[in-house]
C-alpha cells in the first residue's frame, strides 16, 4: 500500500503532529510518497524515511500506484487537495491540523490509530459530489470544479449587486444582495451555513441556493436536486465581480455567462469504521452538549 503525504505548509507548531504522522506510516510498513511542494517545506523540521519518493503533480498518478492520499491540515488544505486528485479516483485521508474540520475529520491526537485502522482496513470509501462551472469566456484553466461551493460576489463597491437566477432555463429569481452561494452538501457546512444556509447530509442528491445578505428579508435558502442546472446573469454598479470556487477565485464581468452543475466525477474519502457524519456534526457543533457543567 502506498500513501501519498499532501500539505500546503508547514506551521512550526505542527511539528509533533506531521512528524507522527510519517512515523506511524513507517511504523505500519506503507510504502510512502510526498508532494514535492510540501516535502521541501518540511525537510529542514522533519525526520523524512530513508526511502521515499517525490510526487510532483497530477500526472503522476499515472505513474505511481498510489492507494491513498493523507492529507496535513485543516479543511483549506483539503479543498487544494481535490485540485491534485482531481478525477483519479484516489481516496483522501484527513488529518485536522487547523480548527473546525468537517472534511479533515480525523483529530491529531488520533493519527497513530488513524493510520493503522487505515493498513488493516477498517474504513469505508465515501463519495462526496461536486460542482462543475460553465463559463463563457472560460475561466479556472483545468480546475472548473469545487467540492465546497461556487460564489459570486460584489468586489469594488459596497452597493449590492443583482444576481438574475434561472433554474434549467426558466427564470428562479433576481437577487439583490452581496452575493450568492451554490453549495454542496459538502459545503453546506462551510460559507452557506455561516450565511443561514441548511446543513444538508452527505448523498443526498441536493444543491443549496444561499443569498449572502439579500436586500430583501422574505429571500431565503434554496434546496433542489443536484441534477439541475443553475445559470446567472449579473449586473451591478461595478465592472467586476467576484467568482469563485472553493478558495479559488476569478474577476467577471457582465460579459461572463455562467451555469454550475454537478461534476462528472465526485471525490473520494476515507471514513474510519469510527468515524461518520452525525459523529462529526455533533462533536464540531457541539450538538447535545451542556457546556454549563
Amino acid at each position: 500500500m502506498r500513501v501519498l503525504v499532501f500539505g500546503k505548509q508547514y506551521k512550526e507548531k505542527d511539528q509533533p503532529e506531521v512528524q507522527e504522522a510519517f512515523d506511524a506510516l513507517q511504523a505500519e510498513g506503507l510504502e510512502i510518497s510526498v508532494y514535492e511542494a510540501y516535502a521541501k517545506d518540511i525537510e529542514a523540521h522533519i525526520r523524512m524515511p530513508k526511502i521515499w519518493e517525490p510526487f510532483a503533480g497530477y500526472e503522476n498518478f499515472r505513474t505511481q500506484n498510489i492507494d491513498f492520499v493523507m492529507v496535513l491540515g485543516g479543511d483549506g488544505t483539503m479543498l487544494t487537495a481535490t485540485t491534485l486528485v482531481r478525477d483519479s479516483g484516489v481516496p483522501m485521508l484527513g488529518i485536522n491540523l487547523g480548527r473546525l474540520g468537517f472534511l479533515a475529520s480525523i483529530e491529531k491526537t488520533h493519527i497513530r490509530q488513524s493510520v493503522g485502522m487505515l493498513a488493516q482496513g477498517q474504513y469505508n470509501i465515501i463519495e462526496r459530489t461536486m460542482i462543475y462551472l460553465e463559463s463563457s469566456p472560460h475561466i479556472f484553466g483545468e480546475l472548473p470544479f469545487a467540492l465546497n461551493d461556487c460564489t459570486l460576489l460584489k468586489r469594488d463597491t459596497s452597493s449590492m449587486i443583482t444576481i438574475h437566477t434561472f433554474l434549467n432555463g426558466d427564470y428562479l429569481s433576481s437577487y439583490w444582495a452581496d452575493g450568492l452561494i451554490v453549495a454542496t452538501p459538502t459545503g453546506s457546512t462551510g460559507y452557506s451555513l455561516s450565511c443561514g444556509g441548511p446543513i444538508i447530509f452527505p448523498n443526498s442528491g441536493n444543491f443549496v441556493i444561499t443569498p449572502v445578505a439579500p436586500h430583501n428579508l422574505n429571500v431565503r435558502p434554496l434546496v433542489l436536486s443536484d441534477e439541475s442546472v443553475i445559470s446567472f446573469e449579473i449586473e451591478g454598479r461595478a465592472d467586476n465581480f467576484i467568482c469563485s470556487l472553493d478558495s479559488r477565485f476569478e474577476l467577471i464581468g457582465i460579459h461572463h455567462q455562467l451555469a454550475v452543475r454537478k461534476n462528472d466525477f465526485p471525490i473520494r474519502l476515507v471514513q474510519l469504521q469510527d468515524t461518520t457524519f452525525l459523529n462529526t456534526i455533533r462533536a464540531k457543533l457541539g450538538w447535545g452538549e451542556d457546556v454549563r457543567n
